[in-house]
């Protein structure tokens, strides 16, 4: 593919995934409008990551059926209408009626990768899911960046209001610069759902791959679920929170190699140096109370670490089934989207009763599984 064209891929994933983390530096001022109590704030996240998970399993292998073209236009216009029920909300109720649609909807992420991946070269494949997934990776993480900015200088609704406008227009362009795809498989769609719970017991990689991912993002969001919530009582702005996430771009940015590596078959020993890094970066982060620069470093090696193993891991997937990538992608993203949810309310639950330094000993604790996992299977 065209160079172009693979940026345009990894714009608009990283666009379309950043509707689901704009709220996390955001929860204390949300909560407070709305009248929800701090101790189920979290769920605002994890009711997003529940809905991406519903909708990876119930609409991602659709791009697997039908025309991506058509699909994922429809799915942004569908997105920028339910960032517009959040961005209205008047009490707790609808505004998490508005994020779970967000995350149902947001899964169009995936089938920019799956659709990606789908156009590349065999021997360019890792190389393009690398940059599609490092945009959704700089999605995610610039996202805290742009919602606290936006937050500061009208509101957080704003945030909501200012990102429906820019998907409805990413929608369009999409529709007109990529090309049709003929319809897929000939099967109905309940047997296309069940053909994805069969990938997994018949793909020991993919079982591997989609424990991993639960284990990484686990950690990954009990970081970026929680960090808010020291900083804001020391006095740190929504700005100032949200610039936090350039430090996790500049980690993700620097694990773009991955995929070429993944590509010349070098995908175990990465995986493994990666994790071992995902443990280690808790330790600058035990230390996030007393130094903002050791949050700094943290953030950096932690982003780096999940980025690696994340795309080592899709550039591995993907070949398995050709004719299924898309229900590949999107199995192997629910495992992603359970462990986001996992550590968003389990870090803010042990933040309430042990602290940041209970949040950081949960984070590790998710690594250190993570490698251990690794070992064992590498063992074999």
């Amino acid at each position: 593919m065209h160079r172009g064209v693979v940026l345009l891929f990894a714009v608009a994933a990283g666009t379309a995934v950043a509707t689901i983390y704009f709220a996390q530096p955001l929860l204390v001022t949300m909560g407070e409008e709305l009248g929800i109590v701090s101790s189920t704030v979290g769920g605002i996240v994890t009711l997003t990551q529940f809905g991406y998970g519903l909708g990876l399993f119930f609409l991602v292998p659709l791009g697997d059926l039908l025309d991506r073209r058509r699909l994922v236009a429809g799915l942004l216009t569908l997105l920028a209408i339910a960032e517009l029920v959040a961005a209205t909300a008047v009490n707790g109720l609808t505004l998490f009626a508005g994020m779970a649609a967000i995350g149902v909807l947001a899964v169009v992420t995936q089938l920019l990768v799956a659709f990606a991946a789908s156009l590349a070269d065999p021997g360019e494949r890792g190389r393009v899911v690398g940059l599609v997934t490092t945009g959704v990776v700089l999605g995610i993480l610039l996202a805290r960046t742009v919602s606290g900015t936006l937050a500061d200088l009208a509101g957080w609704r704003a945030v909501y209001v200012v990102s429906a406008a820019v998907t409805v227009v990413i929608a369009i362009v999409l529709y007109r610069i990529l090309p049709a795809t003929a319809p897929g498989e000939t099967m109905n769609y309940g047997r296309l759902l069940r053909s994805t719970l069969s990938l997994f017991a018949e793909e020991p990689v993919f079982r591997t791959r989609g424990m991993l991912a639960l284990l990484i993002f686990a950690a990954f969001g009990t970081l970026w679920s929680s960090v808010a919530l020291p900083l804001s009582e020391d006095g740190l702005s929504h700005t100032a929170i949200g610039a936090f996430g350039l430090a996790g771009a500049a980690g993700a940015l620097a694990a773009a190699p991955a995929g070429r590596l993944a590509d010349r078959g070098r995908a175990r020993s990465t995986t493994g140096l990666a994790l071992g890094l995902l443990l280690f970066s808790w330790v600058p982060l035990g230390f996030t109370r007393s130094s903002l620069w050791a949050l700094v470093v943290g953030a950096i090696l932690l982003d780096l670490a999940v980025q690696a193993v994340h795309v080592t891991s899709q550039t591995l997937i993907y070949p398995l089934r050709p004719d299924a990538g898309s229900r590949l992608i999107g199995g192997y993203m629910i495992f992603y989207s359970v462990g986001s949810g996992l550590g968003a309310i389990g870090s803010t639950a042990v933040y309430a009763v042990a602290g940041w330094t209970g949040v950081c000993l949960l984070g590790a604790l998710f690594s250190a599984s993570a490698l251990a996992v690794w070992g064992v299977k590498a063992a074999r």
